[in-house]
């Protein structure tokens, strides 16, 4: 359900590498949600750095929508970035088992599309 990349980089480098490779693979950033600094605004005091990176194909986006409107829910995928145990983590929950839950067996191969690029994508942040 979970996919894990680690890589030697920081964690603000790996967010670099991100955005390049989520642009190089024709998705787009659509939020990044820096949790430190959100919980620091809330007067609530959190160590860890941890980027949610909130990403979407659009066209793909709409193949789902146009069969299912209540997938909606689980949009825009999330692509995390967090540091474990000295190294920073790339993480996602997988497209296909997310869309799973919705009763929709005919979007199994666009949730399969999205899920090989985001993987690719966190691959190429990791390594690149």
């Amino acid at each position: 359900m979970l996919v894990k990349v680690s890589t030697n980089k920081s964690v603000s480098n790996a967010a670099a590498a991100l955005q390049a490779a989520v642009q190089a693979n024709h998705f787009g950033v659509m939020q990044v949600h820096n949790l430190k600094e959100t919980m620091a605004k809330k007067g609530v005091e959190f160590e860890p750095e941890c980027l949610i990176f909130e990403v979407c194909q659009p066209q793909q986006a709409k193949k789902v929508l146009e069969q299912n409107m209540s997938v909606s829910t689980a949009l825009p995928c999330r692509i995390s970035i967090y540091e474990e145990n000295g190294k920073a983590i790339l993480a996602t929950l997988k497209p296909t088992t997310l869309l799973a839950m919705f009763n929709t067996p005919q979007l199994e191969g666009v949730a399969r599309e999205v899920e090989d690029t985001i993987v690719k994508i966190m691959n190429e942040a990791a390594l690149g």
